[in-house]
C-alpha cells in the first residue's frame, strides 16, 4: 500500500479544538482532507463548545505546542500553515520562534480573538504580542470585521470601512491582508485584499440564506492554506478558497446538528489534488 504521505501534499493547522466539530482544528483537518492534502496538527487550546457557543477553554502549555510544531516541521515538513486560535502571549512566543527555524513556507494567520457567541478566545495582552511576533511572518491575514475592528480601532460597518481597516493592518508589519465581510448585512458579500505592494482587489459573492455557517473563517483560512500548498498564487487560493467555502455553506444543511449555528458541509464535493493508488 502507497503511504498517503507521499500522494497527498502535507500541510499544518496551528490551532485550538472544537468540541463540537465545527471549528478550529476539526474544520481544518475536514477541509484539508476535502481538498487533497495530508492534515497535521498542533493543538493550542481544548474548548468546550457546541453549535451554541463556548463555554471554556484549556490552553494546551506552550511547550507542548511548540514541541507538536516542531515534531511536523522536522519530520514531514508541511508545505503551507495554518494558524489559528493562539490563547494567550507565551503560546504565540512560542509559535513565532519555531516559524522562524522554518522559513519560505506559506503562512496563513488567522487572528482569532473572539468567537462569534462573544467568547473572549485571547486576552488583551495576547493581541499586542500577536501583532508583534507573528504578523510579520505570515503570508496573509484573514481578520473577519470584529477582530479588524479590534485590531485598528476603527469602525467596520461598510465596503469603504473595510478598506480602511484593512489598510490601517497592513501597516502593521505583515505582507497582506484579506478582511472578510461576512458580518455586514445585504445580498452580497464582500471580502477585501490589499498587500504590501499597493495591490488592492474585491471578492464578491451572493448572501447565502443558512444557519450551516459555524467554522466558516476557520474553514476559509485553511482552504487557502490548501490551495497554496497544491501551487496556486495566493489571489488564485483566495478565489478558489472562497469558491469552496460557499458550496460548504449552500451544502450544510445535509449535515445540520445541534440548536444554533450548524457546521458547513465540507465534503459536499471532495477534489483531491493527486489520485491515489491504494494497489
Amino acid at each position: 500500500m502507497t503511504s498517503l504521505l507521499h500522494q497527498y501534499l502535507p500541510v499544518l493547522t496551528i490551532a485550538g479544538s472544537d468540541s463540537g466539530g465545527g471549528a478550529g482544528i476539526q474544520a481544518d483537518m475536514k477541509t484539508f482532507a476535502a481538498l487533497g492534502c495530508y492534515g497535521t496538527s498542533a493543538i493550542t487550546a481544548i474548548t468546550v463548545q457546541n453549535t451554541l457557543g463556548v463555554s471554556a477553554i484549556h490552553p494546551v502549555p506552550a511547550e507542548i505546542v511548540a514541541g507538536q510544531i516542531a515534531a511536523v516541521i522536522n519530520d514531514i515538513k508541511p508545505k503551507a500553515i495554518k494558524i489559528g486560535m493562539l490563547p494567550n502571549a507565551e503560546t504565540i512566543r512560542a509559535v513565532a520562534r519555531l516559524l522562524k527555524s522554518y522559513p519560505g513556507t506559506p503562512v496563513i494567520l488567522d487572528p482569532v480573538s473572539v468567537a462569534s457567541s462573544g467568547y473572549k478566545l485571547m486576552n488583551e495582552e495576547a493581541v499586542g504580542i500577536l501583532q508583534q511576533e507573528l504578523f510579520p511572518l505570515a503570508t496573509l491575514l484573514t481578520p473577519n470585521l470584529p477582530e479588524a475592528a479590534m485590531l485598528t480601532g476603527l469602525p467596520v460597518a461598510n465596503l469603504a470601512d473595510m478598506y480602511s481597516a484593512a489598510s490601517r493592518i497592513l501597516k502593521s508589519g505583515c505582507k497582506a491582508v484579506l478582511l472578510k465581510g461576512g458580518h455586514l448585512t445585504g445580498n452580497k458579500l464582500y471580502n477585501v485584499y490589499v498587500d504590501e505592494s499597493g495591490y488592492r482587489q474585491q471578492f464578491e459573492s451572493d448572501y447565502i440564506a443558512s444557519v450551516s455557517t459555524h467554522g466558516t473563517g476557520c474553514t476559509l483560512s485553511s482552504a487557502i492554506t490548501a490551495y497554496l500548498a497544491r501551487g496556486l498564487g495566493l489571489i488564485q487560493a483566495i478565489e478558489q478558497a472562497g469558491t469552496y467555502v460557499n458550496n460548504a455553506i449552500a451544502h450544510g444543511k445535509a449535515v445540520k446538528t445541534g440548536e444554533g449555528n450548524g457546521p458547513l458541509n465540507h465534503f459536499f464535493a471532495p477534489e483531491p489534488a493527486i489520485k491515489v493508488n491504494l494497489s
